[in-house]
C-alpha cells in the first residue's frame, strides 16, 4: 500500500490548505489568538477531514461528501432580507463581515466578534468541542467576524432578536459567544440565507452559557443555495432552572451538517429540541445531537421530523448521558420520517448511556410514507393529489412548530415550510 497516496489530501482539504495560507495574515486576532489559530488548523490538517470511520462522522463522510471549496470572495456581498418576524431587531452578518447593528433591545449589549479577537478577548471560545470536532476546527481556523452578545440579568425582549447571516460567494465563517445572565426571557433567531447562485461554504458556531432561570428560544432557519456546503453547531450550557428551547428548520443546503451541544449542567433545567427537516433533489442534510443530563433533577424532549424527496439523504443522530449523579432525569427522544420516494434515504441513531437508576429515559423512531387512506379520503373530495399531499405533510410537520408561543413567528415559520413544499412536493 502506498502511504503517501493514501494521505494525499483531496481536493477540498487541499482548498482549505491554499486558503487559510493565503489570508492567514489577515485574519483578526491578536497573538494569542493567532496561535490558537494556527493550531486548530494544524490539527484540521493532520487529521483531515473526518470519515465514517469517525463514529460521531458515520452517516456523513466528510471527506467523500464535499468534493470541493470555493475560494474565499472578500468583496463579494450578499442581500440582507427583511427580518423574518416583523418588529425584530436584526444584526447581519454579511459575506463573514458584521454590519452595523440597528437599535437594540434594553438589557442587550453587543460587541463585533473581529475587534474582541483583536484584543485578545473570547479566545476560548475557539477551543474545539471534542477530539472530532471537525466543525470548530474548521470554524475557529478561518472565522473573520461575529457577535459577542451579552444579556443582562432580568432582561426580557418583547421581540426576537434576529442573528441574519448572508452571503453571496465563496466562504462565509461566523461564531456568537453568547452570555445569558439570570431570569433573562428572550427569542433569538439564527438565519441563514444565501444570494449566491454558485457553490458556497458555510460555518457557523454559537456558543451560549445560560444563567440561573433564564428563559431562551433559539430558532436556527437554515435556508443555503442549493449547491452550498453548511456546517452550522451550536453549544449550550443551562444553569439552575434554566429553559433552553431550540428549534431547526432546515430547508437548503447540498450539504448540511448541524450539531447540537448541550449540557444541563444546573439541577431543575429543561432542554427542548425540535427539528424540521425537508429534504429534496440530491442532497445530504444531518443533524447530530449530543446532550449531557450532569445533575439530578432535570429534563429534556426532543422530536425530530423528517420529509424527504427525490434521491435526499437524510441523518439523525442523538446521543443523551446520563451521569451517575443525575438521578430523576427525564429524558425522552423521538425521531419520525416521511419517505416521499423510493430513493429517498434516511438514517436514525438514538442512543442512550444512562449511569444513574432512578431515571426515566426512552426514544424512537418511525419511517412512513402518507397513509393511503388519509390520500384518498381528501381526494375524494375534490383536492388534486398534490395538493392533498401537500397538506398531509403540512400537518405532519406543523405539530413541530405550533409549538411555539409566539403566533408571529408560527406564522412565519409555516410560511417558510409551506413555500418549501410549494415548490417540492
Amino acid at each position: 500500500m502506498d502511504l503517501k497516496a493514501a494521505n494525499r489530501p483531496t481536493a477540498a482539504e487541499s482548498a482549505l490548505i491554499e486558503a487559510y495560507t493565503a489570508q492567514v495574515g489577515t485574519l483578526p486576532g491578536d497573538g494569542s489568538v493567532m496561535i490558537a489559530r494556527d493550531r486548530l488548523f494544524a490539527e484540521l490538517r493532520q487529521g483531515g477531514l473526518p470519515t465514517r470511520r469517525v463514529e460521531a462522522w458515520h452517516y456523513t463522510d466528510l471527506k467523500t461528501l464535499l468534493r470541493a471549496v470555493p475560494a474565499m470572495e472578500p468583496a463579494a456581498t450578499g442581500d440582507v432580507a427583511t427580518p423574518l418576524v416583523a418588529g425584530s431587531s436584526l444584526l447581519v452578518v454579511n459575506q463573514g463581515r458584521t454590519q452595523n447593528a440597528g437599535s437594540l433591545p434594553d438589557g442587550v449589549v453587543v460587541e463585533r466578534l473581529s475587534e474582541a479577537l483583536v484584543a485578545g478577548r473570547h479566545v476560548a471560545c475557539l477551543v474545539p468541542f471534542k477530539a472530532d470536532d471537525a466543525i470548530g476546527r474548521i470554524n475557529g481556523s478561518f472565522v473573520t467576524d461575529g457577535f459577542a452578545l451579552s444579556f443582562a440579568d432580568g432582561a426580557e425582549l418583547e421581540a426576537p432578536l434576529e442573528l441574519q447571516l448572508t452571503h453571496a460567494a465563496g466562504q462565509a465563517h461566523s461564531r456568537f459567544p453568547v452570555s445569558i445572565g439570570a431570569g433573562v426571557k428572550a427569542t433569538v433567531i439564527e438565519r441563514h440565507i444565501s444570494s449566491a447562485s454558485g457553490a458556497s461554504f458555510v460555518s457557523s458556531v454559537s456558543d451560549l452559557k445560560l444563567g440561573e432561570g433564564a428563559e431562551i428560544t433559539w430558532v436556527i432557519v437554515q435556508g443555503q443555495g442549493s449547491e452550498d456546503t453548511h456546517l452550522g453547531q451550536i453549544k449550550a450550557v443551562l444553569g439552575t432552572d434554566a429553559k433552553f428551547r431550540l428549534f431547526i428548520v432546515n430547508t437548503g443546503g447540498r450539504l448540511v451538517r448541524q450539531e447540537v451541544h448541550v449540557n444541563t449542567a444546573g439541577e431543575g433545567s429543561d432542554f427542548t429540541l425540535r427539528g424540521v427537516n425537508l429534504l429534496g433533489g440530491d442532497t445530504h442534510t444531518d443533524i447530530t445531537m449530543t446532550l449531557g443530563h450532569d445533575v439530578p433533577n432535570t429534563t429534556s424532549t426532543e422530536v425530530i421530523r423528517n420529509v424527504v424527496f427525490d434521491r435526499a439523504k437524510g441523518v439523525f443522530q442523538g446521543m443523551i448521558k446520563v451521569a451517575p449523579d443525575a438521578q430523576k432525569t427525564d429524558a425522552r427522544m423521538a425521531c419520525n420520517t416521511l419517505l416521499m420516494s423510493d430513493d429517498a434515504e434516511f438514517s436514525v441513531k438514538p442512543e442512550l448511556e444512562i449511569f444513574a437508576d432512578d431515571v426515566q429515559c426512552a426514544h424512537g423512531a418511525t419511517v412512513a410514507d402518507i397513509m393511503k387512506t388519509h390520500l384518498y379520503y381528501l381526494m375524494s373530495r375534490g383536492i388534486p393529489e398534490k395538493k392533498a399531499r401537500g397538506l398531509l405533510i403540512n400537518g405532519f410537520v406543523a405539530e413541530i412548530v405550533e409549538e411555539l408561543e409566539d403566533e408571529a413567528l408560527v406564522e412565519a415559520l409555516e410560511t417558510v415550510i409551506s413555500d418549501w413544499l410549494e415548490r417540492h412536493g
